[in-house]
C-alpha cells in the first residue's frame, strides 16, 4: 500500500511540474525600461503606452514584420477615383472585452473625440488630413463634421482633405483605434488610468496595471475575434530601469528579453541572441536660427562637417546605429522599389570632412566679424545622450580651431520645455516617424510647423511640400526627395545617425513581430 500510494504521489507531483512548465511556455518575460503612463489611445506619447495600446487594442490596419501593413479589423477597403474618400467594411465577428460588439460607430466616436479640442490629445495633428479636422482642432467647426461616417454598422466611410498615400499606414497609429463610447463615458477622466478602467478589442487586454505600478501582464483576449491565431497565454511586463539588472535576470532565466546598453551591446554584439532592432528614428543637432552666429549657414556647416558620423556610431555607440545621410531614415519610405532616404541622401551637410569645416568656419567667423565662437551643446541627462554629447564636443574642439564648446544636460522634460521656448543655442534631440511616409519628418521644418524650435526658413521649401500636397506617385516622391536635400544643403539641421535599439532574445521565441515604427507587437508569438 505505502509503495502504491508512493507511485500515485510520485505522479501527481510530476503531472503538476509537466503543467508548471506547459504554463511556462505559454508567458512570455518581457522587461521594460519605463512604466506605462496611460491606456487611452488619445493621450499617449511614450512608448511603453503605445506598445501597451497596439497589442490591447485594433484599429483598422497592423504592421506586419518590417512595416508591411496588414487588414485588421478592415474586410474590405475601396478608394475612390479621386483618392478622397475611403470605404472600408469591417470584421463582423469583432468584440469589445466586455463582450459586445465593434462597430463603425466606435471608430466615429474615437475620432471626433480625438480632435476635439476638450480632449487635448497629444497627437492630434495626425488627424489634419481629414476632411475638416484642422477646423475642429482650431474650435472652428463642431467635432461632428469631421470627414468620417458610420453608413452601417459594419460600413465606414472617411473623407480625406486632400489625397493621402500614407493613409493606411497613419491609422495604425493608437490615436486612431476605436472605443468603447460606454466605458468612456462611464469612467470618464479616469478612462484609461488603470487596467480596470478600459476596455479593450485587440487580442489581449491589460491586467494588473494600478496606474503607478511596473509589473502588470497583456493577457489572451478570449473576445478577441481572431482568438484561435493567439497562442500566448499571457506577457508579463517587468520594468527594470538598470540594464544591468535585467541582463542578470535574462541570463537566470527570469526574463526572455532586454535591452542593453552601449557597453554591453560592444560586448554581445556576437552573441547568438543578440538582435539590434532598427528604428525609424533620426537623432540630429538642431540650432536656433535666433542665435546670430547660427543664423550664418556657413558656420551650421563648420559644424555638421567637423563630426565624424562613423567613428560615432562604431566606437561610441557600438549598438548597430547607422550612419545617416538624410533626415529621413532609411526603410521608411519607397517608391518603385527606391529607398527615399537613400535618393535624398547627400554628402552635403551630412559628411566629415575636416579641411571643409575649417574652411567654412573661417568664412563664417569672417561674415560675423569675428575671430572665435562659443557655443553651448543642450542634451538630456541620461548615460547615452551624456556620452553623444561628449563626443560631439571633443569634436568640434578638435576639428575647429577657435571653437569652444560647453555641454549641459538636462532631463528630457526640460530639456523639451527649453525648445519650445528657444532657450537653447545647439541641441541634441531626435525624431522618431509617427506614420510611413517623408512627411512625417519633413513637415517639422515647416515656416509654421511647431516642431520647427530653431525657426529655420525657407519659402522654395515649403513651396516644395505644399507643392507634394496635391502630387501622388512619382511626381510625390520627386518633390519630396528634393525638399529633403535642400533641408541638408542649408544645413537646417545636422542628421547624425540612425538609432538602433540593442537587445537579447532568447532563441525560444518565435515570430515576434517589430516594427520601425511602431514597435513590438506579440500577436503571432509562439514559445519553443
Amino acid at each position: 500500500m505505502k509503495k502504491i500510494t508512493k507511485l500515485l504521489f510520485s505522479l501527481i507531483v510530476g503531472v503538476g511540474l509537466f503543467s508548471t512548465t506547459a504554463q511556462a511556455k505559454q508567458t512570455l518575460h518581457w522587461s521594460e525600461l519605463s512604466e506605462v503612463q496611460t491606456l487611452d489611445p488619445a493621450l499617449s506619447v511614450d512608448t511603453v503606452s503605445s506598445e501597451m495600446m497596439r497589442n490591447s487594442y485594433e484599429g483598422l490596419y497592423r504592421f506586419d514584420n518590417n512595416g508591411k501593413l496588414k487588414r485588421a479589423l478592415v474586410k474590405q477597403a475601396t478608394l475612390s477615383d479621386d483618392k478622397l474618400t475611403y470605404t472600408f467594411t469591417l470584421q463582423k465577428n469583432a468584440q469589445w472585452s466586455d463582450g459586445t460588439p465593434v462597430t463603425a460607430k466606435d471608430f466615429v466616436y474615437s475620432w471626433q473625440r480625438a480632435v476635439a479640442p476638450k480632449t487635448k490629445a497629444s497627437n492630434a495633428q495626425l488627424f489634419s488630413g481629414i476632411k475638416n479636422a484642422t477646423e475642429i482642432m482650431a474650435g472652428q467647426k463642431a467635432p461632428t463634421e469631421l470627414g468620417i461616417t458610420a453608413v452601417d454598422k459594419h460600413t465606414l466611410k472617411v473623407e480625406l482633405s486632400h489625397p493621402l498615400p500614407y493613409f493606411k499606414s497613419l491609422v495604425v497609429a493608437p490615436i486612431f483605434s476605436p472605443l468603447n463610447q460606454k466605458a468612456v463615458e462611464k469612467y470618464g477622466k479616469d478612462y484609461g488610468t488603470a487596467a480596470n478602467k478600459a476596455v479593450y478589442n485587440g487580442p489581449f487586454i491589460v491586467k494588473n496595471w494600478t496606474g503607478s505600478n511596473q509589473k502588470w501582464n497583456l493577457v489572451k483576449n478570449k473576445h478577441y475575434w481572431a482568438k484561435k491565431h493567439i497562442k500566448l497565454d499571457q506577457v508579463a511586463f517587468l520594468v527594470t530601469k538598470s540594464t544591468a539588472t535585467s541582463y542578470n535576470m535574462f541570463q537566470s532565466g527570469q526574463l526572455d528579453q532586454t535591452n542593453l546598453n552601449q557597453d554591453q551591446a560592444r560586448q554581445l554584439r556576437t552573441s547568438k541572441e543578440f538582435v539590434a532592432r532598427k528604428q525609424a528614428r533620426t537623432q540630429y543637432l538642431e540650432f536656433n536660427k535666433q542665435n546670430v552666429a547660427l543664423k550664418n549657414a556657413n558656420i551650421r556647416k563648420a559644424i555638421s562637417a567637423a563630426i565624424d558620423r562613423k567613428q560615432l556610431v562604431d566606437q561610441i555607440l557600438a549598438d548597430g546605429s547607422m550612419q545617416t545621410k538624410s533626415f529621413v531614415p532609411q526603410g521608411l519610405m519607397t517608391y518603385a522599389g527606391k529607398d527615399f532616404a537613400k535618393v535624398a541622401g547627400t554628402k552635403a551637410g551630412t559628411t566629415f570632412d575636416r579641411k571643409a569645416a575649417q574652411k567654412y568656419l573661417k568664412q563664417g567667423l569672417k561674415e560675423l566679424g569675428q575671430d572665435s565662437l562659443e557655443l553651448q551643446l543642450l542634451g538630456d541627462d541620461d548615460d547615452l545622450s551624456k556620452k553623444t554629447n561628449e563626443y560631439l564636443q571633443s569634436q568640434l574642439e578638435e576639428n575647429l580651431p577657435h571653437v569652444k564648446v560647453t555641454t549641459l544636460n538636462i532631463t528630457k522634460k526640460t530639456r523639451i520645455a527649453r525648445m519650445q521656448k528657444g532657450e537653447f543655442e545647439v541641441v541634441l534631440t531626435g525624431w522618431g516617424a509617427d506614420y510611413q511616409d517623408a512627411t512625417s519628418f519633413l513637415d517639422l521644418f515647416r515656416t509654421d510647423s511647431p516642431y520647427n524650435f530653431g525657426k529655420w526658413q525657407n519659402g522654395e521649401y515649403n513651396k516644395l511640400l505644399e507643392q507634394a500636397s496635391s502630387q501622388t506617385g512619382q511626381a510625390r516622391f520627386d518633390t519630396l526627395v528634393k525638399a529633403a536635400k535642400i533641408l541638408n544643403q542649408d544645413q537646417a539641421i545636422a542628421p547624425l545617425y540612425q538609432p538602433a535599439l540593442a537587445t537579447l532574445l532568447k532563441k525560444d521565441v518565435h515570430h515576434l513581430i517589430y516594427d520601425p515604427v511602431g514597435g513590438y507587437t506579440f500577436r503571432d508569438v509562439t514559445l519553443k
